[in-house]
């Protein structure tokens, strides 16, 4: 439940952010496609990037510029939340992540998710 919740605020994130942050917006530009996060379960989300936009919806896309699949819901959910910059390449050299499609367009993912990720409260 919490994987789902996860994929489901990703999508809402990256829906605002295509909205309000100038450094996203750019990297929408001329970018159109579809891709899916998932679990080898079956737990999907897709998300529709166009027109400078990002969407989601919940379920398979009819067809995925690129698919990344976990091995299951924890392991999907431990290695999108660790702030370790490695465990993504970790999650694959250990066979617990699975990429289908575009190698370049996951390389362009992961480098948008920085601009959605909820910045800590400020110290006072």
């Amino acid at each position: 439940m919490k994987f789902r919740m996860l994929l489901w605020a990703l999508g809402l994130m990256m829906k605002k952010a295509s909205k309000n942050n100038p450094d996203f917006k750019k990297k929408l530009v001329g970018k159109d496609f579809a891709f899916q996060i998932q679990t080898q379960g079956g737990i999907t989300r897709h998300y529709i990037v166009k027109n400078e936009r990002v969407t989601s919806t919940s379920g398979p896309a009819k067809d995925p510029a690129f698919s990344i699949s976990f091995k299951d819901a924890d392991t999907g959910m431990l290695i999108m939340t660790s702030k370790d910059k490695n465990a993504f390449m970790k999650g694959i050299q250990e066979k617990d992540i699975k990429i289908d499609g575009d190698l370049s367009l996951v390389m362009w993912f992961q480098g948008i998710v920085k601009h959605v990720k909820p910045k800590g409260k400020k110290k006072k």
